[in-house]
């Protein structure tokens, strides 16, 4: 790609040639005093950051959070160390700090993570920068309506449809850090250190630019990464880059950055109106999501959209339809959509929602668990679960996301059961600190709650009960209606039973669920278009297990399914209404 450059006076080159070496001897010395680490890594990229934090970024030294920075990621996140000796020369950590590196009391990690103040997503899975600084440039660029928020970041593997995203939407600035040895086995042959730095100066439109390893002594040279230099090399080297300073007190400083991005609003989003359905009409809880994502993005500007390439089945297409300017297509690329929604919800400039078939968020496990790390407030939409959608087959089905999303530190799961709790599940999710995942389901139920009903995160609904109540069974989404229906049938047998709605799987409401386990003689039935491992059973499991004469009878998915139609796949996994049926009764036999 031809590039134009401006390549600054001697003195300024000089400088800034000062400071990569500066930043080598940090990371050494970080890396030796924690006795690990990666000083390879650090000092190959030593130009590169010299350039970008003292010459090419705009951003306010101690203020590292404000919204009109430029944003910095580094997805080699093994790099830390130069990171945080970047912010010592830039005067933000004392330099003494430094030598605290990997310590149980200090913020300046392995990898870097948002405790610290310059940090807006955690990284350290390589490449996953690319898809949240992705995020970020639409905010600045489509939502904040600021100058381009530029997103200089590393990249070890290439990842075709981030590129494909990223030139979808014309971002600024993409650049691509090609290593020329991995751990142990050469990848590409390097460019000339200065080389890449006169091309990397000044850039005055956007491009892609390949990197470079610069010389420390050890290039090319295998079993080096995550090993810190032997100390009496490390010395060597010291003095050699000392030597290598010409201008050692010639200062300079980060230009200041044009402050035209609003603060962050923090002010809580709620639906404008109540949901408008009536007890009794029939509609997919993967509906009733697309309805209240445009009702939400009607209530704010704040609430963005992504979805990939699913949103005629997930029905984002309706709040695409309303609020095009707010919808991100993300591609057949759920890896990138989970990051990219990362990218748009730093420092709360967005509430943004990511949707695709349940199933598929697999794939994306690893950024999902990486956002955890990041402290993120992104929700995720998964519909598509269980064997209820039917034909489609096992690949389809998720089966797995309520173990994988109940595993997730910070994670909220919900699990809305018709068409008004899953609103107000919607509604909740975008005010929520942390992760928020929406399991939606594709068939069409009953709506089972008013318009007016109250919903809180971890506060189950009991929908059926008396006095004569001699089992509980708890059912979410499909099989809460396979519940009622086997409810309805025993009761013209003379058998009361209980039904619980537990709306959040994480957290679960365990005083409920004990208070009526207690109530029915400790009797409870689980049912979950789930496997059972992770799902709903374990979770109930979980919270009455330390309560003596309560026993959890658990029906669920048993083995990988089939195709078929969906009460049939229902009646041969034992989770359908007749099922219950005969699980109550074998419950009351004994």
């Amino acid at each position: 790609i031809a590039l134009a450059y401006h390549k600054p006076d001697e003195k300024t080159l000089q400088a800034l040639k000062d400071i990569a070496n500066k930043l080598r001897i940090h990371s050494i010395k970080e890396t030796c005093a924690s006795n690990s680490g990666h000083p390879t890594s650090c000092c190959s990229a030593a130009e590169l950051m010299s350039v970008l934090f003292f010459h090419t970024m705009r951003y306010k030294a101690d203020d590292p959070r404000n919204p009109s920075n430029d944003r910095f990621i580094l997805s080699k996140g093994h790099a830390a160390p130069i990171l945080y000796a970047a912010w010592a020369e830039a005067g933000f950590i004392k330099e003494s700090e430094l030598l605290n590196l990997r310590k149980i009391d200090s913020d300046l990690e392995g990898h870097p993570t948002p405790k610290l103040a310059f940090v807006d997503v955690a990284t350290g899975s390589l490449g996953q920068g690319l898809g949240a600084s992705c995020g970020m440039a639409y905010t600045g660029k489509y939502f904040d309506k600021a100058r381009y928020l530029r997103s200089p970041h590393y990249l070890i593997p290439f990842l075709n449809k981030v590129f494909q995203h990223s030139s979808y939407y014309n971002f600024y600035c993409n650049k691509v850090y090609n290593n020329a040895m991995q751990i142990d086995t050469a990848f590409i042959t390097a460019w000339n250190t200065m080389k890449f730095v006169a091309c990397l100066i000044l850039c005055k439109k956007p491009h892609l630019t390949e990197g470079f390893t610069a010389d420390t002594r050890i290039e090319d040279q295998v079993n080096w990464h995550g090993k810190p230099m032997p100390k009496d090399r490390a010395q060597e080297l010291i003095k050699d880059l000392l030597s290598q300073i010409q201008s050692p007190n010639k200062p300079l400083h980060p230009h200041l950055p044009n402050e035209d991005a609003a603060p962050a609003d923090l002010t809580p989003i709620h639906l404008l109106t109540a949901p408008e359905y009536k007890i009794g009409d029939k509609m997919s809880t993967r509906k009733a999501y697309g309805v209240a994502l445009k009702k939400m993005g009607d209530a704010s500007p704040r609430v963005v959209a992504m979805d990939g390439d699913t949103k005629n089945s997930t029905f984002s297409e309706i709040f695409k339809k309303a609020h095009p300017d707010r919808f991100i297509e993300c591609f057949i690329a759920e890896q990138n959509m989970v990051s990219v929604a990362i990218g748009c919800a730093t420092r709360d400039r967005t509430v943004s929602f990511a949707s695709t078939f349940a199933a598929f968020f697999a794939r994306a496990y690893d950024h999902i668990r990486m956002a955890a790390i990041s402290q993120s407030n992104v929700n995720l939409v998964g519909s598509h679960c269980g064997v209820s959608i039917g034909e489609d087959g096992p690949s389809q089905m998720a089966l797995e996301d309520l173990a994988m999303f109940r595993a997730i530190p910070t994670c909220t799961v919900f699990y809305p059961s018709d068409a008004v709790s899953t609103e107000r599940a919607v509604e909740l999710a975008a005010n929520i600190k942390g992760i928020c995942f929406i399991r939606t389901s594709r068939p069409d139920n009953a709506v089972i709650y008013d318009a007016g009903e109250k919903f809180e995160v971890g506060k189950a609904k009991v929908v059926r009960q008396s006095d004569k109540d001699q089992v509980t069974v708890i059912g979410a989404g499909v099989t809460l209606h396979e519940a009622l229906a086997a409810h309805d049938q025993l009761a013209k047998e003379g058998m009361n039973i209980r039904i619980i709605d537990p709306f959040t799987i994480k957290p679960l409401d365990a005083s409920t669920i004990v208070a009526s386990a207690r109530a029915t003689g400790g009797r409870v039935i689980t049912v979950e278009d789930h496997y059972k491992e992770g799902g709903l059973g374990e979770a109930v499991l979980s919270a009455v297990g330390e309560e003596p004469g309560i026993v959890v009878h658990r029906l669920a998915v048993s083995h990988v399914p089939q195709s078929g139609k969906p009460q049939e796949l229902l009646d041969m996994f034992g989770i359908s209404a007749k099922s219950i049926v005969t699980a109550v009764k074998h419950t009351f036999a004994n």
